[in-house]
């Protein structure tokens, strides 16, 4: 697997997308807000549907098309990414280490392996061999491949684990799936990762048909605005 990099910032604060109030401003640019995701911690938007973001100690990356397809559904399929960064010691990411927080706040961890065989996530499996983005990014350092493994079926040679190894050398990648009571929302969430020292949290919107295509056609312009929000300031 060949992984791509993206550049490393230094600034220590959380972009994401806030759209626009749809009807007589829809001709005009969606807006960057800066929301506050209570710990220190930058943000880069790779794509419409991919996330990242990292602190000094360790970096993570999110794909969510196929969930912003999923509203209704009690199954969420996201693909994740992570790595530790620079001189920060290896660290053994557990299952319990994730959790994924709804826009009505409730905090909701993996499931157990016997949970998630039990469950159908067969039909997002496949949909997710072609509703998907590539998380490929990492920062230089992060050239090794590596599988986060939480889940496998019965059906596959490889076996679910525990724990993922990380290291600053590592590029680990994998799929997480959460059980949402009541169905996948509309609205703000958010990827829980905790590491030792430190948690990031990953903001994603699950958008409604007007929302998307507003994105989708602005994409560019909003690309611009993230480049520019985190430009390195000049010594």
């Amino acid at each position: 697997m060949k992984v791509r990099h993206v550049p490393f910032l230094s600034v220590l604060a959380l972009c994401t997308v806030s759209l626009a109030s749809l009807g007589a401003q829809a001709q005009q640019p969606p807006t960057i807000q800066i929301p506050n995701p209570g710990v220190p911690q930058a943000m880069s938007i790779e794509g419409s549907f991919v996330r990242a973001v990292w602190n000094n100690e360790a970096y993570a990356i999110l794909g969510y098309r196929l969930a912003n397809t999923s509203v209704g559904g009690e199954w969420m399929l996201i693909e994740f990414g992570t790595t530790v960064l620079d001189k920060t010691p290896n660290y053994k990411l557990l299952r319990e280490h994730l959790s994924l927080e709804t826009p009505d706040g409730k905090t909701i961890p993996l499931p157990s392996v016997e949970e998630y065989r039990a469950a159908p996530t067969q039909g997002l499996i496949n949909q997710e061999k072609v509703i998907r983005d590539s998380i490929n990014y990492f920062p230089p350092m992060a050239s090794q491949a590596c599988r986060i493994g939480f889940f496998a079926d019965l059906d596959q040679r490889a076996l679910p684990w525990d724990q993922v190894e990380l290291s600053n050398r590592r590029a680990c990648l994998g799929r997480l799936f959460f059980k949402v009571p009541g169905g996948i929302a509309y609205g703000q969430h958010w990827l829980n990762v905790k590491f030792e020292n430190s948690t990031l949290r990953v903001p994603f919107r699950i958008l409604t048909k007007d929302e998307e295509k507003l994105l989708n056609k602005n994409y560019k312009s909003i690309k611009k605005q993230v480049d520019e929000a985190f430009k390195p300031k000049k010594k």
